[in-house]
C-alpha cells in the first residue's frame, strides 16, 4: 500500500538523451496513475505525457527528489549509482546500449555487470523488465540498500598521506 511520500524519481542523467528509459517510465506512469512519478529527461526527443517532468533539474532539487523518493530509476551511470548508494536509496537501472545509439560505447553494460549483485540495486536489461520491476519495487522495496561512506576510511587516508609524504622527500 502506498503512503503519502511514495514516489518514483527517474533520471536519464545530464549527458545524453535516453528516450527508451523516458518512454518506458512514462508508459508505466500511464498505467499507474496512483503513483507520483517525476522524470528528468535531458535533451531527449520523447516528452512524457503521463508524469511530471523537466529536462534538467537544479542540483538542490535533484538531491531533494532523490532523498524523498521511494524508488530511484536511472541509467547505469556512476554518478547516479554513487549518489543513491550514499543515501541508501533503492535503485532500478537500465543500461544504455551503443547498438541503439544511446551511447558511443557499451561501458554501461560493463558497469551493470560489476554492480549487478549490489544490495539495493536492481539492474534490468529491457523496458519490459524495467516496468515490471517498477511495479514490484514501489510496493515491496528491496532490503539491504545500505549506505556507503562518502569519505574514505581513516586508515586509507593515513596510508595515502604517508605515501605522499615519503614521495615528497624523494622529490627534493
Amino acid at each position: 500500500m502506498l503512503g503519502q511520500s511514495d514516489m518514483i524519481f527517474a533520471s536519464v542523467g545530464s549527458m545524453l538523451p535516453f528516450d527508451r528509459l523516458t518512454q518506458g517510465v512514462d508508459e508505466w506512469a500511464a498505467a499507474h496513475p496512483d503513483v507520483p512519478v517525476f522524470l528528468q529527461i535531458g535533451e531527449g526527443e520523447y516528452e512524457p505525457r503521463h508524469c511530471e517532468w523537466a529536462r534538467i533539474v537544479p542540483h538542490s532539487d535533484y538531491q531533494k527528489r532523490l532523498e524523498g523518493c521511494t524508488l530511484f530509476v536511472a541509467h547505469v551511470g556512476m554518478g547516479s549509482i554513487l549518489q543513491a548508494l550514499e543515501i541508501g536509496k533503492q535503485m532500478l537501472m537500465l543500461p544504455r546500449r551503443a547498438a541503439l545509439k544511446e551511447h558511443t560505447t557499451d561501458h554501461q553494460l560493463h558497469t551493470a555487470a560489476r554492480f549487478r549483485d549490489t544490495p539495493g540495486l536492481k539492474i534490468v536489461d529491457d523496458v519490459a523488465a524495467l516496468q515490471q520491476e517498477m511495479g514490484r519495487l514501489v510496493h515491496a522495496p528491496m532490503t539491504g540498500s545500505d549506505r556507503i561512506a562518502n569519505v574514505a576510511p581513516e586508515a586509507f587516508t593515513s596510508r595515502l598521506r604517508a605515501y605522499l609524504t615519503e614521495g615528497m622527500k624523494f622529490a627534493d
